[in-house]
């Protein structure tokens, strides 16, 4: 019925909303840039949309002359050839599935023009991977306008190799693939977000500042000057793979967390590798390191595991009943300086008493206002329809709505 009516009325709109995954075992490195296929396949969990998510309303109608998109309230070049990419294949799917005859193929027009805006709830290119949720968003958002249905995790990689991930929700696996079309080179779930109910992640906003070298420039250094990259990709990861995947089926925290920190270490190694080296942690970053190895070592086991990915927030995994007090030992050690009553955002933290061995044992020199703020959440689903109108990103006129 809505591809039906979608003919009679002036505009067709839909607006989907997709997920943030944070790597536990990183992808780096492509083997082809034009498609995006990896030198090694990762695994990733997909955080919860009630804290982090990219919101994306896509327009059609005949009185469009040309395609635009928004970002943020701004206007970007849609020329962009990932883009582009992106929007000729669900456009090229869709005629496919029209050829075949689909009883239920929207009757779009796929020669009308397309309007896109999109909003982020978190910092852009501050290393929280908005371009994972923002492809994947974008590629939702253009199937559901389309009536386009089956694998679009392919279609994601085109425009950012992590979006593939944010097409499921819970623990995704990206499959490297081996064709060189790329067509096996797409993401699958280990696990649903609901296998794993104690689990929490911490996200340390210490930066929300453009980094100095994109992932994507970074990466191709790393392909062309790292010995050690080359070694990951082939010897350590497909061990690591397995392994991670078996402490995620068996909700072994001791497992996961030490892995996580391992490979987060090495992908920093390779950047560090690279020729000239890359530096994505900065001083803060090794702060955090080194706070979660205390309050490891004084509990005895693994409590908390970071992992940062190309950027230098830190990203802490740990369990509902660790949360409180590691989130106090953060307060001691990165006391916030202006926002105290806003530094912990999400979902509610408890709070905690220090007992004075571990403030003595784990809090050292304190930063002031080091952490800019602690966003909680936890293993969210894969993208959703919005199916509140008032949520559009866009107006009836097919341009960007003004967002009190």
């Amino acid at each position: 019925l809505r591809s039906a009516m979608a003919e009679e009325r002036p505009l067709a709109m839909v607006t989907c909303t997709a997920p943030v995954n944070i790597a536990v075992i990183k992808y780096w490195g492509k083997r082809d840039n034009d498609l995006i296929l990896p030198i090694n396949s990762s695994l990733s969990v997909t955080l919860h949309q009630d804290q982090l998510k990219t919101t994306t309303t896509a327009a059609t109608s005949r009185d469009f002359t040309a395609d635009r998109l928004w970002l943020n309230g701004e206007e970007v070049d849609v020329e962009h050839p990932r883009l582009r990419a992106c929007l000729q294949e669900v456009r090229r799917l869709a005629r496919k599935r029209r050829d075949g005859g689909a009883e239920d193929a929207a009757p779009l027009n796929l020669s009308y023009k397309i309007h896109v805006a999109t909003e982020n709830n978190f910092p852009t290119a501050a290393g929280l991977a908005s371009s994972a949720a923002g492809y994947a968003c974008l590629v939702s958002v253009l199937a559901w306008l389309y009536g386009v249905e089956g694998e679009l995790s392919e279609v994601a990689r085109r425009g950012s190799g992590s979006a593939c991930r944010s097409m499921l929700g819970g623990f995704v696996q990206w499959q490297r693939g081996e064709r060189p079309d790329g067509r096996d080179s797409i993401a699958q779930q280990v696990a649903p977000e609901t296998h794993w109910p104690e689990l929490r992640i911490l996200v340390l906003v210490v930066s929300g500042e453009k980094k100095q070298v994109g992932s994507t420039a970074g990466m191709q250094s790393s392909v062309d000057t790292s010995p050690l990259l080359k070694h990951r990709a082939e010897v350590v990861v497909p061990e690591r793979l397995a392994l991670m995947m078996r402490h995620i089926r068996e909700r072994d925290f001791e497992g996961f967390g030490q892995l996580t920190m391992q490979d987060s270490n090495q992908f920093h190694a390779t950047c560090l590798d690279t020729f000239p080296p890359i530096f994505y942690l900065n001083d803060l970053s090794r702060h955090i390191i080194a706070l979660a190895h205390r309050f490891n070592a004084h509990h005895g086991c693994t409590k908390v595991a970071y992992t940062f990915d190309a950027g230098p927030n830190a990203v802490i995994f740990t369990l509902a009943d660790t949360v409180a007090e590691f989130v106090e030992v953060v307060r001691c050690s990165f006391p916030p300086t202006t926002n105290g009553d806003q530094f912990v955002q999400g979902l509610p933290v408890g709070s905690a008493a220090l007992p004075e061995e571990l403030l003595a044992a784990v809090v050292m020199e304190p930063v002031p206002g080091a952490v800019r703020y602690i966003l909680h959440t936890k293993p969210g689903p894969g993208p959703q329809v919005v199916d509140e109108p008032s949520q559009h990103l866009l107006g009836a006129d097919g341009l960007p709505r003004c967002r009190a």
